[in-house]
Order: structure tokens, then sequence, then C-alpha cells
């Protein structure tokens, strides 16, 4: 009897303190552990969901560049097929939209921004001539440049106006016609293509006013013959800042008499991939004996098989590792019989 009611006693009994906090504490290991098993997994599951999206991506971009160079062809205005054939840079002609006309496509790496400074300059000479030089406003490789230049002064006849020099070539006449005596505002606004002299990140422009131009006028400045104002505007590719193919497109313009051009400024771009992590070249080129051509004089003139290599990777500091996309093709057009 005595052992049955001690029991009783030893099951009736509850935990004690220490039992209850031992308890406690493998409880919160227990879903500490769950919880960061499942965060775990869950980041996981998300990179890998992600990666298998930008695979997929870098996959159909492949696609596209792939049926787009196989049909390159002359361009709209005469150029040859093939305009630029670099490591991480293709540029050629195809009608990538079947509309009877051929694009401009451009196949790169590297973001695009635009960038622009202004800058005034006065004389107060008969028949003088105003400066201003712009260096060093690039950060990357120059794309287009324009100049944006107008004037003020003495220029209400025929026989005055201003020549336009951009590092000593003559671009244009400003206010030849149309403009008036100390206007005292800026007219003869021309706009010029710049690119080849400022390519090399510096350039100098003068404006150069005939020898009937004289120091009559007074807008802000008392007794000057000629003012002038030059806005540079400009865009600047700079090299893989997003880890992001992309693909850029002109249209042919028919200008005066029917001449096609491809204005660089109306390239509009979109991107094909993104989280290419590639070291190797993106774009290889063969001759038409599978030889590897390594110049790129060359290769305008030789290639008839490309290869494109991607390697893609939403985050090269985790798993999964890199994935590799390669495939070939032929150009069509410029097979050899």
């Amino acid at each position: 009897m005595e052992k049955n009611q001690a029991k009783n006693k030893f099951y009736d009994r509850g935990f004690t303190l220490v039992e209850a906090l031992v308890a406690i504490c493998v409880f919160v290991l227990l879903m500490g552990a769950t919880s960061a098993f499942i965060y775990m997994s869950y980041r996981t599951y998300g990179l890998a969901w992600r990666q298998a999206a930008v695979i997929e991506e870098a996959r159909r971009g492949i696609e596209v560049m792939i049926k787009e160079i196989r049909e390159a062809r002359m361009g709209d205005d005469g150029s040859y097929p093939i305009e630029r054939a670099g490591d991480r840079e293709f540029i050629f002609f195809s009608d990538i939209d079947n509309d009877g006309q051929i694009e401009r496509v451009r196949y790169y790496f590297g973001s695009v921004i635009a960038g622009s400074q202004t800058q005034k300059n006065v004389t107060f000479v008969r028949g003088g001539s105003t400066n201003v030089s712009f260096a060093n406003f690039l950060q990357g490789t120059l794309k287009t440049a324009q100049l944006r230049v107008s004037v003020e002064g003495d220029l209400g006849a025929g026989n005055e106006y201003a020549e336009i020099f951009a590092d000593g070539v003559e671009l244009a006449h400003v206010c030849q016609s149309g403009c008036t005596d100390c206007a005292g505002a800026w007219q003869g606004t021309t706009i010029l293509d710049v690119a080849s002299q400022a390519a090399d990140n510096s350039v100098q422009f003068i404006a150069d006013a005939t020898n009937n131009v004289d120091p009559n006028c007074n807008w802000e400045n008392p007794n000057h013959s000629l003012k002038a104002q030059f806005e540079l505007s400009w865009t600047e590719e700079v090299g893989n800042i997003e880890h992001e193919l992309r693909k850029g497109v002109i249209q042919p313009v028919a200008g005066a008499g029917g001449q096609i051009s491809y204005p660089l400024d109306q390239e509009t771009m979109t991107v094909l991939s993104s989280y290419v992590r590639n070291v190797p070249p993106v774009f290889e080129y063969f001759n038409e004996n599978g030889s590897k051509i390594i110049e790129e004089p060359a290769r305008l003139a030789d290639t008839k098989v490309m290869k494109i290599y991607l390697v893609v990777n939403i985050d090269p500091n985790r798993p999964p590792n890199d994935f590799e996309l390669e495939s070939s093709v032929q150009l069509r057009n410029l097979k050899t019989e």
C-alpha cells in the first residue's frame, strides 16, 4: 500500500524549474534550427529559380542573335554586311523585322549614358573671333556628339556672319541670313555633328566673325562685335557596368535625294541577357576553312562562321555555378560557293 502511494506521488508531480528550462531551451534550439533550414532552403530555391530564369533569358537571346546574324546582308546605304567584329561587340546589317528594309544591328556589352556642357565667349574686336575648348568630358567610348551653336552681334547684313570651326575644320556659316544687328538674344542656332572631332576627348570650337562685323552691340557686354554660345552634347558607352548583353537597332533613314543613312543618335536599345559573366570573348570568328580569325580587319572580310559564347550566373559568389551557353552560326550571304 505504502509502495503504491509513493509510486502515484512520483507520477503526479510536475516538471521542476530546471527541467522546464531545459525543455524550453531544447524547443528554442529545435525551432531555430528548423527556421534556419527553411530560410536557407527558401533562399537556395529562390536563387536556383532566378538562375533558371536568367539561363532561359540567355538561351532566348542567343536564339534571336543566331537568327538575325544568319541573314546579315548589305545595308540599304551600300554598307558591307559586317561593320564591326569585336570580341564583345558585333555590328552588322540585317532585315530583322522582315519589312523589306535593312536595319543596322549592334550586339554589345555596356551602358550608354548622355552628357552635355555649355560654354560662352565674346570678342570686342571688329571681325574678331571667339573660341572655347572642351576636354576630359568622356568616361567611356564616344558614340555620338553634336554642337549646338548660337550667336549674337552685329550680324544684320549678308556679309556679316560667323564661320564655325571645330579643331580647325570649317563646319558652317551662322547668320549669313535671317539674323538682325545686336538682337539682344541668341539667334542663328545651328546643330552640327562633331563626333569625329570629339572622339579623342578634346575639341576646340571657334566662331570667327567676318571683317564687317563691328563692335556696336551692348547685350550684357558693352561694345562687343560677336558673342557665341557652344553647347556640346554627346552619348557614350561605359563598358560592362551591369553585366548585360544589349542590342541596339537603327532603322534606315532616307535623306535628301533619297540617300539612305543610319543616324547613330536614333539607336534603340534592349537587353538580350542579364548577369553575363564572360571573361572569354562573346564573339569568335572563323573563315571558310574553319580557322579562327584574330585580327579585326580580317574578320570583316573573311568571316563565314561565328561562335557565340555566354557565361551566365546571377551571383558568382554562391552556388549554383556558372552556366555556359555556346552556339555557332553561318552567315548565309557571306558563304563561299
